[in-house]
């Protein structure tokens, strides 16, 4: 935790805390969950996020299957979709990255942002993980906002370079949420789902033509459905060098494309959470820098 007496109207929570055991050499980013909280210390209040209740977790997901999880009652099949072993500790960081991102909802009711260091867990389904994603925290948030009153119509950004597949599937028909993923064609996951708007690009995006993209599509569609609560994915797996990314962006673009969002955020007068998503890097500390750019941006954005 940094500086809890600081007086901003901003804080960030994170689990960077809370651990799992992962097999040597796993893919998994671990590193850059303490990486963007150190880099932030002193900016602004750092918190350790809460967990989410399983009656929340229900809002988006089978209740017995998430039964099974939290029992460990799962197969080879299924764990290696979600592609981590299964822990007790693992399900618990799951279930407190989620919680950071509700945390992060109220914050941005609140006072117009909410920070979460963590989340962005797109490819979980009703009753499947898949892609390290167990809880979609986004559907989650979705349901919590529309259901309690929180919101009347909510906008979920998301600019990972893999589709939100598990987010669309969660909210298809859902009139008051509106899903538009930017990502890669040709990338995983390989079976696309259907968002409201899927933007799909080719192999190789750069800066010009990815902001292109944002500005004539993404965010005047944005405008069109006129949500009152936007949630932003900010995945840094866009940038060139990525390990499971295709795309060539710089960090310059991806702090561009962080302003045009908040920018757009602020303009519109709606409250905006946002998550990391995914960065996986062969520069860590790129990983590291272009997730916190996230926050260093907003915090220049947003009054």
């Amino acid at each position: 935790m940094t500086d809890p007496d600081h007086t901003g109207p901003y804080r960030a929570w994170t689990p960077a805390a809370y651990t799992f055991p992962l097999p040597d050499g796993h893919r998994f980013p671990a590193y850059k969950y303490a990486g963007v909280r150190d880099r932030l210390s002193g900016l602004l209040p750092v918190l350790d996020t809460p967990n989410l209740s399983w009656a929340d977790a229900a809002r988006a997901h089978d209740p017995l299957w998430l039964r099974r999880w939290r029992r460990g009652e799962i197969d080879r099949h299924e764990e290696r979709a979600f592609g981590l072993p299964w822990s007790a500790e693992v399900v618990e960081r799951a279930r407190r990255a989620a919680g950071g991102s509700l945390a992060a909802l109220h914050d941005a009711l609140r006072v117009g942002w909410g920070i979460n260091l963590a989340g962005g867990t797109h490819h979980a389904f009703r009753d499947r993980a898949e892609g390290f994603c167990l809880v979609n925290d986004a559907a989650i948030l979705t349901r919590v906002a529309l259901g309690d009153g929180l919101a009347r119509r909510v906008a979920i950004l998301d600019l990972d370079v893999h589709q939100g597949n598990g987010t669309a599937a969660l909210l298809e028909g859902e009139d008051r949420a509106f899903t538009l993923s930017v990502h890669g064609e040709r990338n995983y996951p390989f079976r696309k789902e259907r968002s409201s708007l899927d933007l799909g690009l080719g192999d190789g995006v750069t800066d010009q033509d990815y902001l292109r993209v944002l500005r004539e599509q993404a965010l005047p569609a944005l405008d069109a459905f006129r949500p009152d609560l936007l949630l932003y994915l900010a995945g840094v797996d866009v940038l060139a060098g990525d390990r499971f990314g295709r795309f060539a962006l710089t960090l310059d673009g991806v702090r561009e494309r962080n302003r045009a969002v908040l920018t757009w955020a602020r303009s519109a007068g709606i409250p905006v959470v946002t998550m990391m998503a995914g960065g996986y890097n062969r520069d860590h500390a790129l990983t590291v820098e272009a997730h916190a750019s996230v926050v260093l941006d907003g915090l220049d954005v947003l009054p």
